[in-house]
């Protein structure tokens, strides 16, 4: 994942220090789009809401903006092969995730050197053009003491692509048109305002981050390499235990909790 620390029993999208006036549920989109730095990074943070709309009939698509390549802790691993293992582990996630046939875009920019260009930002906008969600999903970048800069230019990408998407003097020659997404939701947020129910998907969302296997040691605390069960049903324990935090900013058993705009 290249995230900001998170093993053992601390994960990404974890504290939740806003109270708020909370919403709970939007309507189940017919078209929602994830855009994450890393693989890994939208099962972290919006899985199971994914999996809920997926089941209610909504297209999913991720697009994933650099190539993984250094979400690994030991340094003699050869990085093509690592790239390809997490394309694999990523589509297999996104399947899990659509109930099969996920969408995945890859933009491949080096992990860790992801910076909000121009260039960034115009194939951002040709992609959102391109899959045209009604809800567009992603890292807040306004999360405060952020330590890892992909993550923040992530969030970046997707605020400034939402704008570029919408408006036609941004990026003319792209041969898509101009879309507008009704709504967005930022996951990591500080202040989040806005939670997904979550009941009946926290068994999906935990297969489908157990697809990146190259990503155990690393982002998981499971380090036994054939995920050996107790350490997977601890790091299932986890992820539960913080869903259940999410739920309960909603009253909801369990949840995933954002920071919502609508005003696009």
């Amino acid at each position: 994942m290249g995230d900001d620390g998170a093993s053992g029993d601390v994960l990404p999208v974890g504290n939740l220090p806003w109270r708020g006036t909370i919403s709970v549920d939007l309507p189940v989109p017919q078209v929602a789009l994830a855009v994450a730095a890393h693989p890994d990074d939208v099962e972290f943070g919006c899985g199971a809401t994914l999996a809920k709309w997926a089941a209610g009939g909504c297209r999913i698509h991720h697009l994933i903006l650099t190539d993984g390549s250094k979400g690994t802790w030991v340094a003699e691993d050869d990085v093509a092969a690592l790239v390809a293992q997490r394309r694999i582990e990523q589509q297999e996630a996104a399947d899990v995730l659509a109930g099969g046939g996920g969408d995945v875009t890859f933009l491949d920019w080096p992990d860790g050197e992801l910076e909000a260009g121009m260039e960034q930002r115009r194939q951002v906008c040709q992609v959102i053009r391109r899959t045209r969600p009604d809800v567009v999903l992603g890292h807040d970048p306004w999360r405060r003491y952020r330590l890892h800069p992909d993550h923040r230019n992530a969030g970046w990408l997707l605020t400034d692509g939402v704008v570029a998407a919408r408006d036609p003097k941004f990026f003319p020659e792209l041969a898509e048109p101009p879309h507008r997404p009704r709504s967005m939701l930022l996951w990591e947020a500080d202040e989040p305002n806005h939670v997904e129910n979550a009941g009946g998907m926290v068994e999906v969302k935990v297969t489908a981050l157990l697809a990146h296997r190259s990503q155990y040691r690393t982002t998981m605390g499971i380090d036994d390499a054939d995920a050996a069960v107790d350490e997977v049903g601890a790091f299932r324990t986890v992820v539960e235990e913080q869903m259940g935090a999410h739920g309960r900013l909603g009253g909801l058993a369990v949840g995933e909790a954002f920071r919502l705009l609508t005003e696009l």
